[in-house]
């Protein structure tokens, strides 16, 4: 049983307990349940922002404890001052060390967008997300069959909520591209080595059709990297242990940020005639 089969077991058992506790007739009765859904889409695509969805994560299973100590409102104002498009706050307890309480924090203190990153294969998670405040969900290609991926796509936008899938190879997007989708991100990082490569983006990224905002995700820690995505066609970034690994988050991106900024500034200066 590879990382990802464990984490599914244990997530099945996670969501059978959390029915059992709470019923979904309390999850409709969040006062986020009814809020209007922020659209990640529209903010990854607004020029006036850099792209960025700046992750808050604590812990990982391949690295361990990241930073065990960021607080979610400091970091996530501070992501989103740096200039960030969206944010994504993980809530898996077990391999990720987050909450359903981190989410919420981010929401009280942020009109952004925000996706909830966890592991989601069941309709109950996506009621749950809603009630948390999420507006963006997470489909991971590698742990859902494309029929219920498919399936839970369309729960999701039947919520409100829009759509994030994630693939790591041509396999996993060719199989599972469906109509309910609206962001379609690329892992860089090999599942079965842990290997990173953004060269795994370059190559999917004309296999992605244009209806759907591109994302590169994974081992972007470099400024320049992010340009080089840029302009080969991708229109979005997902970065989290890069900045979460500093002592002081929220700097670390806003540090970023700037460099990234600077770099485009001078990529489109060196283009123009």
């Amino acid at each position: 049983m590879n990382i990802l089969d464990q984490i599914v077991a244990d997530k099945k058992k996670e969501v059978a307990e959390n029915k059992a506790m709470v019923p979904l007739m309390r999850l409709e009765k969040s006062p986020f349940f009814d809020g209007k859904t922020v659209s990640m889409r529209k903010y990854l695509l607004n020029p006036e922002k850099t792209g960025i969805i700046a992750e808050f994560k604590r812990k990982s299973p391949s690295k361990g404890w990241i930073n065990a100590t960021a607080k979610v409102e400091k970091t996530t104002i501070g992501y989103m001052q740096a200039g960030a498009s969206a944010l994504s706050v993980l809530t898996d307890k077990v391999y990720f060390g987050g909450d359903n309480e981190d989410l919420i924090a981010a929401r009280k203190f942020n009109f952004c967008p925000i996706l909830r990153k966890d592991f989601m294969i069941d309709e109950y998670q996506f009621v749950e997300a809603k009630s948390i405040g999420a507006d963006c969900v997470l489909l991971i290609a590698a742990i859902l069959e494309p029929k219920r991926l498919e399936e839970l796509a369309k729960f999701a936008k039947s919520l409100g909520l829009e759509v994030l899938m994630e693939v790591h190879d041509a396999e996993e997007l060719d199989r599972s591209l469906n109509p309910y989708l609206d962001v379609v991100g690329v892992n860089n990082r090999n599942l079965k080595t842990f290997d990173v490569s953004v060269e795994t983006s370059l190559n999917l990224l004309d296999r992605i059709p244009d209806e759907f905002v591109k994302i590169s995700e994974s081992g972007l820690s470099d400024p320049g990297t992010l340009v080089q995505l840029k302009e080969a066609g991708f229109q979005g970034f997902l970065i989290g242990e890069n900045f979460m690994k500093s002592i002081r988050p929220h700097q670390a991106a806003y540090n970023f940020m700037n460099a990234y900024r600077d770099l485009l500034a001078e990529s489109a200066s060196a283009a123009t005639p």
